[in-house]
């Protein structure tokens, strides 16, 4: 039972999509530091190193790019207040 309404909510929001790319460059750049010797070739201290670059870089991005959002929602919500509040006033 598949309506249009699933397949709205099932789309990315672009601050999500720009936290899931950054720890994509995260784990790309862990990788290159796993293979230059940088990291224990253990299983855990690859799995942590990978967990820990890009959980931070996708989450701190993640976070700027929601602030982003919000203060351009803020911004756009005010200036049509604004527009109305002046529009109603010069009549």
């Amino acid at each position: 039972m598949s309506t249009s309404n699933d397949k709205k909510t099932r789309r990315l929001s672009g601050p999500l999509k720009i936290g899931l790319g950054a720890a994509a460059l995260g784990i790309a750049l862990a990788l290159v530091g796993i293979a230059r010797g940088n990291v224990p070739l253990n299983p855990v201290s690859v799995l942590l190193a990978l967990l820990i670059s890009g959980g931070s870089w996708g989450l701190v991005a993640w976070a700027v790019a929601t602030a982003a959002y919000d203060v351009e929602a803020d911004l756009s919500e005010a200036e049509a207040t604004e527009a109305v509040e002046t529009g109603s006033g010069a009549e």
